[in-house]
């Protein structure tokens, strides 16, 4: 694992270079396999980052969308990770609807929809049951408890190694997330975290020492690259050893 951390002077900065990365991943992505995947995460922060995607002149055809979590709603609800990944990237561009791999949400049982969704993976990247497909970019956000995509403390999710989808959940709401391993299977993982309220988990995440199961983005060690992308007010008392 190549591990690399930046500290950017503001969101602004944080989105530039967010942004200046991707592309050129893409890039390298596109010329060498013909195509680029990338799983987007939810929240805030990165809702900027679409919106400056969507500005690229890019070959669309060739872009593939999935998302790291999603909410157990439906796409149009106001909560749903992909309609904010809609409204400020994917509906303002002519990328293909069979290149946005939506995490299915509408089964009535999220256990059966993380087990479509799985299947739908395997299908997609030509994988055996087992084996962990490698996406050429996860996107992931930390929360101000240490989580990342809808891995959370002390969860269930966080004891699943052989699969690449499961249930996650927040305060007995359903979640559909991406596993630790299939995020660490990755090419290239990008966290972007912004704001002072990551400080006191961030110290805990890059401590020698903390607990994998109380700060579930410890886990997270990918084969590939692993960037995290800061902006000052979140980095401000990081030791970085």
């Amino acid at each position: 694992m190549s591990k690399k951390v930046e500290v950017l002077s503001d969101q602004a900065a944080l989105i530039a270079r967010s942004l200046e990365l991707i592309l050129s991943k893409l890039e390298t992505a596109i010329q060498e396999r013909g195509r680029f995947t990338i799983a987007l995460s939810g929240g805030s922060t990165p809702k900027p980052l679409y919106e400056a995607i969507a500005n690229q002149k890019l070959t669309w055809d060739k872009i593939h969308v999935f998302w790291g979590d999603e909410r157990y709603v439906p796409s149009d609800h106001p909560d749903s990770n992909e309609l904010m990944a809609r409204r400020a990237w994917l509906d303002r561009v002519d990328i293909p609807a069979t290149n946005i791999h939506s995490t299915p949400t509408l089964d009535g049982d999220p256990a059966v929809s993380a087990a479509k969704y799985e299947k739908h993976l395997q299908e997609f990247f030509r994988t055996s049951p087992g084996e962990f497909p490698s996406l050429d970019v996860i996107l992931l956000g930390m929360g101000d408890d240490g989580h990342t995509a809808s891995l959370f403390p002390h969860t269930e999710a966080l004891k699943v190694s052989d699969r690449l989808i499961t249930v996650g959940n927040k305060d007995g709401n359903p979640r559909i997330t991406f596993t630790y391993p299939f995020i660490n299977a990755a090419e290239c993982v990008m966290f972007v975290v912004a704001g002072a309220n990551k400080r006191p988990a961030l110290a805990q995440v890059f401590a020698p020492n903390a607990s994998d199961f109380t700060y579930p983005s410890r886990l997270i060690q990918p084969q590939g690259e692993l960037w995290w992308l800061l902006d000052a007010a979140a980095a401000q008392e990081l030791k970085q050893g």
